[in-house]
């Protein structure tokens, strides 16, 4: 279930309790008059089924609720409800729901893109640790690499991007995807020098004697097979919250330990293994941007059948809707349907 926090202004308002009412989706309704401030208004509670959260937000968009006042969405660990537990055993029944809720992989992929002070410092940081792993052949601390690396943030939001068709988004995810991997390599590369005149790492490495971690810089048809799948495994976590599995991915795709290796062996002069983990690289960053992609895209197409249908059902009257299109089909149309 989910919690919706309406605020909208008292002439809106009715239509707005009006089609929460009419939902078979929507429970514990609360409607408090004249309560807002910033903007003023009604504040009206109500929780959702989760699989609809996006039908209903996109008709509370309808009636320019976003516009004229605001939606708050708050994910609820658990509710103990006989209303609301037939809701969730009729939808976990039905196995064409789409259990997505686009508003919060819109806002959390956003979030997740940020070029900031953070960010670089968990690249740097991820890959100042795959590099001891590559010095000694430790296999532990490329995994470790791998969990703590923060690129998939900017992977999915250049998926996201393209999906809702954001420029803004897709240039802010590509720089931070871009920047952070480039300064990691730099810093691994100029790291990597200091630690060898310093006589703390050998003075030489044979990367093909490395066995355990020489997969980093040797890309094979594996590679793109397990990026592939990792790229579907991780956008089903982001669009379905799956935090858990997010971290399986983070450690099966060797991202950040590839760029690792290629300030290591820039370090080391070896133009050999520098070019292997490149293309290691640029193979894991495609396959997993090419099947999140595909993911994201079958994903929002079960989710645009769903809205065309819910736009044929009957309650949408009672809080003034057309039926059979959206009033923002026009002016939105990536968002909503065109009308049949």
């Amino acid at each position: 279930m989910v919690h919706l926090r309406i605020v909208a202004p008292h002439a809106e308002c009715r239509h707005v309790v009006e089609l929460l009412t009419g939902s078979d989706s929507a429970f514990n309704i609360v409607h408090l008059e004249n309560v807002a401030t910033k903007p003023d208004g009604d504040l009206v509670l109500c929780d959702v089924a989760r699989a609809d959260v996006s039908l209903v937000v996109a008709d509370l968009r309808e009636l320019d609720v976003d516009v004229d006042g605001s939606i708050a969405i708050e994910e609820i660990d658990s509710e103990i409800s006989a209303l609301s537990s037939n809701a969730f055993r009729r939808r976990r029944d039905d196995f064409a729901t789409d259990p997505v809720v686009w508003e919060n992989v819109s806002s959390r992929t956003s979030e997740n893109v940020e070029l900031s002070q953070s960010y670089i410092v968990f690249m740097v940081a991820s890959m100042l640790i795959a590099a001891v792993g590559i010095y000694f052949n430790q296999p532990i601390l490329i995994v470790g690499a791998m969990v703590v690396g923060p690129d998939f943030g900017p992977i999915a939001g250049i998926c996201v991007a393209l999906v809702n068709r954001s420029e803004r988004l897709a240039r802010r995810s590509a720089a931070a995807l871009f920047y952070g991997f480039l300064i990691g390599t730099l810093a691994t590369c100029a790291m990597t020098i200091l630690l060898r005149e310093i006589d703390q790492i050998p003075s030489t490495i044979d990367f093909d004697s490395h066995t355990l971690v020489r997969f980093i810089s040797n890309p094979d048809i594996f590679s793109v097979y397990v990026a592939l799948i990792a790229g579907v495994v991780g956008m089903l976590s982001l669009t379905t919250a799956k935090s858990s599995a997010l971290v399986g991915v983070l450690i099966s795709v060797a991202t950040v330990p590839a760029a690792s290796n290629i300030g290591v062996a820039a370090a080391y002069a070896d133009w050999s293994t520098a070019r292997g983990a490149t293309i290691q690289l640029g193979l894991n960053l495609a396959s997993i941007m090419a099947a999140g992609l595909v993911t994201l895209l079958l994903q929002r197409r079960i989710y645009m059948r769903r809205r065309r249908a819910h736009l044929s059902d009957r309650a949408r009257t009672t809080a003034g809707l057309p039926i059979g299109r959206s009033r923002r089909a026009d002016v939105d149309p990536d968002e909503e349907p065109a009308a049949e």
